[in-house]
């Protein structure tokens, strides 16, 4: 009887917490938030209904799996400094569960405390989620430098204790990568403080340098960052002391007065403008740099060739997947053939994994080594979905955020590998060599999610390795031209695609017009889609020349325009 009561007194104590915290957070008239891959996202003084509700959301999915810790981050990302957001990070690092996205909605649009009660007990009950029991729940909170940071968090911090006994552990100011890292670590019962993120980067980078052969060793190599005046720009200051082998150089660091977060700087201005970022000058002529977004989730890398003008030669995510899937290609041929002997040591397949928007370039040089590419729709979720596919899955977006996973299998054999050839030769084999560098690769990459500062610092590596100038890399292929362009719909719906996005399958008669069009250009390409956003159709075109691409495109969205206009 009375732990009945005691269920009873707990149940009525739920109500009243989900009441009393709705109450504190209304909706403003007029705001509609949707959950997508980016999380929730708007104007930071308009966003804490939806983080307080975010954080409600996260303790409820961690009660959900049984306590595991699940991650909250408050950012948004390469917008400019007004915005601000927020993002659940699941038990292993990744985003969270897709089918959570649709309940994600609801609760943050709930028009009054008690619709929102009514929302949670209904999905509680749904999911068999226990509530207002002894069940626990923990939450990992992190947040990037925007001024609207610390009242986000603390309308988080409400959310999260308005579900009795969940735990929410503010772990400070961080990379969007750092958080990830954090929640994967955690739950795999390993060490999880930012310390123990530093300190594996540093220390695989290290192990990484000491593999370089000897006759590829050089001096130090320079390099220059932009920082986006953001959270990346502050953690590459603390840890580039540490870096042996690199003189790093960081512009717009986010030290008072040197810029605002994202404005005229960062990976995504870069990359979509093709210029030197804010702080650089015709001084940094030939010089290798990078430019991280400002949450340090997306890498790009650039040079300045001339003096005349800002114009910079760009290498994006698609060129940093290339590099990464040559060189652990390179280690495994090493391992399997050592010596020319074929001696299939280790079993590993690898994969690579692209959107439609990958340059075709890229592609056709992935698949010239024999590698198997898959393709997946737009979206990181997709694309980190189908990299675990693999033993060692590579994906990257254009944009510059994308990583390599590696299976726990293949980390067992490389790990029984190297004692085996240790044992056989103590001073280390060609073969040893290439297994230390695979181990030593999975612990510098972020296998949660995209991370500049491990993905700069696997790049680094990898030229050192190889010996390798920016005009080497460059080299790899060239992009063909291309062209995005937006057409305004009325219903974005009436677009249906299949493969990948790549095919239009609704309207009937668009995609033989598409292939008709494409067909009149060397190396055309053309698809279409529609954005996840806004009423708009998107055109992706390639061609041989730039002319060739922009007449492409503006080809297929009069089409799409005369069809669905």
């Amino acid at each position: 009887m009375a732990a009945n009561q005691e269920e009873q007194e707990q149940e009525q104590e739920q109500r009243r917490r989900l009441l009393a915290v709705a109450s504190r957070f209304p909706l403003p008239s007029g705001c509609r938030f949707s959950y997508g891959t980016a999380g929730f996202r708007a104007d930071g003084a308009t966003m804490a209904p939806a983080v307080c509700r975010a954080g409600i959301l996260a303790a409820l999915r961690s009660v959900k799996l049984a306590g595991a810790a699940v991650g909250i981050v408050i950012t948004a990302s390469h917008n400019p400094v007004s915005d601000n957001g927020v993002k659940i990070a699941d038990p292993d690092g990744g985003m969270m569960a897709q089918h959570w996205e649709p309940f994600a909605d609801a609760l943050a649009n709930a028009p009054d405390p008690d619709a929102l009660l009514q929302l949670v007990l209904q999905f509680c009950k749904d999911e068999g989620i226990p509530l207002g029991s002894q069940h626990t729940a923990q939450v990992l909170l992190g947040r990037d430098t925007r001024p609207t940071g610390a009242y986000l968090l603390d309308a988080a911090l409400q959310g999260i204790n308005a579900i009795v006994g969940a735990c929410a552990i503010d772990m400070g100011i961080l990379t969007t990568p750092q958080l990830h890292w954090m929640v994967r670590s955690k739950n795999k019962g390993v060490r999880a403080s930012e310390s123990d993120y530093f300190m594996q980067l540093i220390g695989s980078f290290r192990r990484m340098l000491e593999l370089v052969p000897k006759d590829k060793i050089g001096g130090e190599e320079k390099l220059i960052v932009d920082g986006a005046n953001g959270i990346g720009g502050v953690k590459l200051e603390q840890i580039k002391a540490e870096l042996s082998g690199l003189d790093i150089n960081v512009r717009n660091s986010g030290k008072e007065g040197e810029g605002i977060l994202n404005h005229m700087c960062g990976a995504d201005f870069v990359q979509k403008e093709r210029v030197t970022p804010h702080g650089f000058s015709s001084e940094d002529v030939g010089v290798r740099c990078a430019s991280l977004d400002g949450d340090a989730d997306r890498l790009v890398y650039f040079r300045l060739p001339s003096a005349s003008d800002n114009r910079v030669d760009l290498v994006d995510g698609d060129k940093i997947l290339s590099l990464f899937a040559l060189f652990i290609r390179e280690q495994l041929d090493i391992v399997n053939n050592n010596g020319g002997q074929a001696n299939k040591s280790l079993s590993a397949r690898l994969g690579i994994v692209q959107t439609a928007y990958a340059n075709g370039a890229s592609t056709q040089f992935l698949k010239s080594l024999g590698l198997e590419v898959a393709f997946t729709p737009t979206g990181v979720k997709y694309l980190h979905k189908r990299a675990l596919d693999y033993d060692i899955g590579i994906y990257f977006e254009a944009n510059g955020h994308g990583t390599v996973v590696f299976s726990e299998d293949l980390i067992s054999q490389l790990e029984s590998l190297s004692n085996e050839l240790a044992s056989q030769a103590p001073t280390g084999s060609a073969q040893h060599h290439a297994v230390m560098r695979l181990l030593a690769t999975s612990q510098l990459i972020n296998q949660a999610v995209g991370d500049a500062l491990s993905g700069l610092l696997l790049v680094e590596a990898i030229l050192q390795y190889k010996g390798w100038s920016f005009q080497n890399w460059c080299e790899l292929y060239c992009d063909l031209p291309s062209r995005q362009l937006k057409v305004k719909v009325k219903d974005r719906s009436v677009i249906v695609t299949t493969d990948a996005e790549t095919k239009v399958s609704q309207p009937s008669g668009l995609q033989e017009l598409i292939d008709m069009e494409t067909a009149n250009y060397t190396h055309g390409r053309c698809f279409v889609r529609p954005s996840g956003t806004e009423d708009v159709v998107r055109v992706y075109a390639e061609a041989s020349t730039q002319v060739e691409a922009d007449s492409l495109a503006k080809s297929v969205a009069h089409h799409v325009e005369r069809i669905l206009g």
